[in-house]
């Protein structure tokens, strides 16, 4: 994919001379900082193991020179004016901290699944434009120093994908930085869905840690409207889990006319939906429609059991915690390096980020010359 998310992004219409391309290779075992060094100014090498996207991210801007970071994911291919708009909309707003926008309506791999998801995304991004609560790491933008201000995003508690991004949108917002969704900012996704990856992204890599995040927020996140969620997704999450208690009478009784219950529930979630539809319609066809209800359904089927297990786990745990190495680095007020992010609260999640020696900072490895000219981007 690689090849194809640099070039769209060299096919852009911002001057080139006024925007840099790091790349970071976070520990792979293939190529991929051969081909990057073909496209990119700067290549960032992890080496040892993968450490996540946060940490990557985190290391990519620190090789930066620009007022303004973009991070782009490497499964996106940016539409021509994607940058363009991007600097436009931050010089037109200085109040505008941060932005992003969606996945176009035409991802490259057709299968249902696929389109399931990236039209779901592309449809809830266009029907909640404007200022939002939340950052999507995806396609979005930052201005430099008030990513650097807030923390930049959390590598201690996601090392892997998860929502670091939702995460960094929180903090900024409790900063007072203001975030805008532009839908119209688009990139087309090259990811192939399968069953099982939506299952599990959905589950163990969203589902759960955003559960813990508004749990962690307790009722002033709420207020905030911290996981973005409409009335009619709640309604819908809940018909959910009142499905999923008419299946469990089902079989603990042995008595199958219950499951006409869960034919009702079915009918209420779609008619809810029914602007979802009426989208998919017109973009793919009422075949289409049809083929993804069953997929919108098991969605918030796993909704419901994520919040579950993300209650479960954060009552008898409590807040997700750091590795130890860096439970003790802060216990005894070391200075460490990659920063530990700031927190609103005491404690691990408390902590205010640390300063860096500067020999400790692993430098990048550059596999082709940076740009000279004065880089805004």
């Amino acid at each position: 994919m690689l090849p194809h998310s640099l070039s769209a992004l060299l096919r852009s219409d911002l001057p080139r001379d006024q925007w840099e391309l790091i790349v970071v290779d976070d520990a792979s075992t293939d190529d991929t900082a051969v081909v990057a060094a073909q496209y990119a100014d700067t290549v960032v090498r992890l080496p040892v193991r993968p450490s996540g996207p946060a940490f990557a991210r985190n290391r990519g801007f620190e090789a930066g020179r620009g007022e303004i970071v973009v991070f782009i994911d490497a499964d996106v291919c940016v539409h021509t004016c994607t940058l363009r708009r991007m600097l436009e909309m931050m010089d037109a707003d200085p109040d505008v901290g941060a932005l992003f926008g969606s996945y176009d309506s035409s991802p490259s791999d057709p299968s249902v699944v696929s389109e399931f998801r990236n039209l779901l995304h592309h449809y809830v991004h266009h029907r909640d434009a404007g200022d939002a609560e939340t950052f999507w790491a995806g396609c979005g933008a930052v201005r430099a120093e008030v990513f650097r201000h807030v923390g930049m995003f959390d590598e201690w508690h996601y090392s892997r994908p998860q929502i670091e991004d939702i995460e960094l949108g929180r903090r900024l917002r409790q900063h007072g930085h203001r975030i805008v969704l532009e839908p119209e900012i688009q990139g087309t996704h090259l990811k192939k869905w399968t069953l099982k990856d939506l299952m599990l992204t959905d589950f163990k890599h969203r589902g759960v840690p955003w559960t813990q995040l508004l749990l962690h927020e307790g009722p002033a996140g709420s207020a905030r409207g911290v996981l973005n969620l409409r009335r009619s997704e709640k309604v819908c999450t809940a018909l959910a889990g009142a499905g999923w208690l008419v299946l469990a009478a089902a079989l603990f009784t042995g008595n199958p006319m219950l499951l006409s219950g869960l034919l009702m529930v079915g009918l209420v979630i779609t008619l809810l939906n029914r602007d979802f539809y009426r989208f998919i319609a017109r973009e793919r066809g009422i075949r289409t429609a049809i083929a993804m209800q069953p997929l919108h359904l098991l969605y918030y089927a796993i909704n419901v059991v994520s919040a579950t297990m993300g209650w479960l786990l954060y009552t008898l745990l409590g807040e997700p915690q750091a590795p130890v190495t860096v439970v003790a680095g802060v216990g005894m007020d070391l200075k460490t390096w990659p920063p530990t992010p700031s927190r609103p609260r005491s404690g691990v999640w408390g902590r205010t980020a640390a300063a860096s020696e500067p020999n400790a900072r692993p430098a990048p490895v550059r596999l082709s010359e940076p740009v000279t000219a004065s880089q805004r981007t």
